[in-house]
């Protein structure tokens, strides 16, 4: 290697750690500064590191503030909407690409100009209609919007069109019903596109808050962002109470995309592959 793409390379990678510290810099504070005790990460300057780590908030988060209630809801919904979310539109998905029914392109053309309208004003709409099936303040009525994303549908769709039709009707030969061809053909084909699919829903419901925090009107019911900005609002001097809740809330979304990423890039890589 030639000493000016040496020079080149290192260049590359040293901007690179520079992006990375940046980017990691402040959530390494936020961990640090939950260990810190009450009122040391408001000195000048702020300590990078805990001069005497404690778990003292982490245990008055879970023990005076119920956050572990709030992290089940936010668990239950997460994980739920993911479930579903990947079914409902794994099915949509292969219908549009491969099922022929009557009004199939025009109802899907119709979805995606759909993608135009800002999910902010389906709220109110939406609202009411959960409002005369019995739904608000239920934690599946804070699932409601992850359940069949359009952008889910057309992601899914636009894989299962790689799917061989010959593959099918072979199945459909063999005498397997459409089920059995979804659960044992199709699904096993999809596998990339719903797993990358299933980390940017979980994402989606773990970090949202507007929704839950109109559909849920019972404290017992909130959710994690939802009861940690009601936290904040309370005590808003407590830096270190409100990063041990930051950590918290974050954690699991980060542990889910670390163990998920290799499906989630094989997603991609497929999906990029196949065009």
């Amino acid at each position: 290697m030639k000493t000016a793409e040496r020079l080149r390379v290192a260049g590359y990678n040293g901007l690179l750690l520079v992006a990375a510290v940046l980017a990691m810099g402040p959530l390494l504070w936020m961990v640090s500064a939950s260990f810190m005790a009450p009122g040391e990460a408001n000195t000048s300057p702020p300590p990078l590191l805990p001069a005497d780590p404690t778990l003292e908030h982490y245990r008055t988060l879970f023990t005076s503030y119920n956050l572990g209630r709030y992290f089940l809801n936010s668990l239950i919904i997460a994980l739920g909407g993911t479930v579903l979310a990947v079914l409902i539109t794994g099915m949509a998905g292969y219908a549009f690409a491969k099922l022929r029914f009557r009004g199939r392109d025009p109802l899907f053309r119709a979805l995606l100009a759909g993608m135009v309208i800002p999910g902010q004003v389906a709220m109110l709409p939406m609202f009411i209609m959960l409002r005369e099936m019995g739904l608000i303040n239920t934690l599946f009525g804070a699932m409601i919007p992850v359940l069949a994303p359009i952008y889910g549908i057309f992601l899914v769709r636009q894989y299962a069109l790689s799917i061989p039709d010959d593959l099918l009707d072979a199945a459909r030969l063999d005498g397997a019903s459409e089920f059995r061809i979804f659960r044992s053909v199709v699904l096993p084909a999809l596998r990339p596109v719903l797993a990358t699919l299933g980390v940017f829903t979980f994402l989606s419901a773990w970090n949202d808050f507007m929704w839950p925090l109109i559909v849920l009107s019972d404290d017992s019911r909130y959710t994690l962002p939802v009861a940690l900005a009601n936290l904040a609002g309370e005590h808003v001097q407590d830096v270190e109470l409100m990063m041990g809740g930051a950590v918290v809330t974050v954690l699991p979304v980060f542990l889910a995309f670390l163990f998920l990423q290799r499906y989630y890039i094989q997603g991609i890589m497929a999906g990029s592959v196949k065009g």
